[in-house]
């Protein structure tokens, strides 16, 4: 039995599942990919498809060595591309992943830019406010914000950010400013429900502290909060990224900085090491180089 060319017709059922709709992709009669596959489970001993009626699903050690082929079948074509004098062009499709603000405003505008670098790459931005699972969801490249954990994961640390209070210059015209964490008790609080969120507001620096607000207006995002406490309606938190644009417009401006919070480390995290396909390298180094310049995550 051919073990590569095994590999990338059980790589092609698992993506289309069917062995018919692989048959026909491959060339192949269907019997014939069934015959494949099946010979192949006889070789690792155990099966790594489930088959019904109706479809075909990867089992738990399928899932695991599907990634795996499709890791090796990757370094198999670069290394016919080095061969060539082609290694190193970027192919195939990108995902990336980050959370959906920091997504939207920094990530997206890389990812457009690299595409126009690299015409036979397609990209496909998956921007969510929860902790994606790299491995399962097929990632290629996340950028996360905050301590990670012992993924074994590949991380490049490319800035931080930092938790800040802000209101607009007409609220705190109106308000006065607070000085100390305890002063928002006389303040109109807006906060947000999205994820990650909580009504206790922790401080470090100068003077560590807690302290529990109780908020005037709910949001459930982070943008509908900023919006209100641009409109001098009062206070809300969020992460230093978010607010950018207003800080640099002077439409909205921080308070309290000498009790921030320690700050929260950026990460670009890829699962595939030194096995990374062209398209995860490059992409890498690129978006690498454009965040550390940004001046928001110094």
């Amino acid at each position: 039995m051919d073990r590569w060319q095994a590999m990338r017709v059980f790589v092609k059922v698992a993506e289309t599942e069917s062995f018919a709709a692989a048959g026909r992709q491959m060339h192949m009669s269907p019997p014939a990919v069934t015959r494949i596959v099946s010979s192949l489970e006889a070789v690792i001993g155990t099966r790594l498809l489930t088959r019904t009626t109706r479809s075909v699903k990867l089992t738990e050690a399928g899932a695991r060595y599907f990634g795996d082929c499709q890791r090796l079948l990757t370094g198999l074509e670069e290394a016919d591309a080095a061969a060539a004098g082609a290694y190193g062009k970027p192919t195939g499709t990108l995902t990336v992943t980050a959370s959906v603000m920091f997504g939207t405003m920094f990530v997206l505008p890389i990812m457009t830019e690299y595409l126009d670098l690299y015409p036979e790459v397609t990209g496909r931005g998956l921007f969510v406010d929860r902790v994606v699972n790299i491995v399962d969801e097929g990632i290629d490249v996340a950028v996360r914000i905050g301590h990670l954990s012992d993924s074994g994961f590949t991380a490049t640390r490319v800035g931080q950010i930092k938790r800040v209070i802000c209101g607009s210059p007409a609220y705190f015209e109106k308000h006065g400013i607070p000085t100390v964490p305890n002063d928002l008790a006389r303040h109109q609080i807006v906060a947000s429900t999205s994820a990650w969120t909580s009504l206790e507001w922790r401080f470090g620096g100068a003077g560590k502290a807690a302290v529990r607000v109780n908020p005037r207006l709910f949001c459930n995002t982070n943008e509908a909060a900023i919006a209100a406490a641009a409109r001098g309606w009062g206070l809300t938190r969020v992460l230093s990224y978010q607010i950018a644009p207003q800080l640099e417009s002077g439409e909205l401006q921080t308070v309290l900085s000498d009790y921030d919070e320690e700050a929260l480390p950026i990460h670009v995290v890829h699962p595939d090491g030194r096995y990374a396909s062209a398209k995860v390298r490059s992409f890498i180094d690129f978006a690498v180089g454009k965040l550390r310049a940004n001046p928001h995550f110094s």
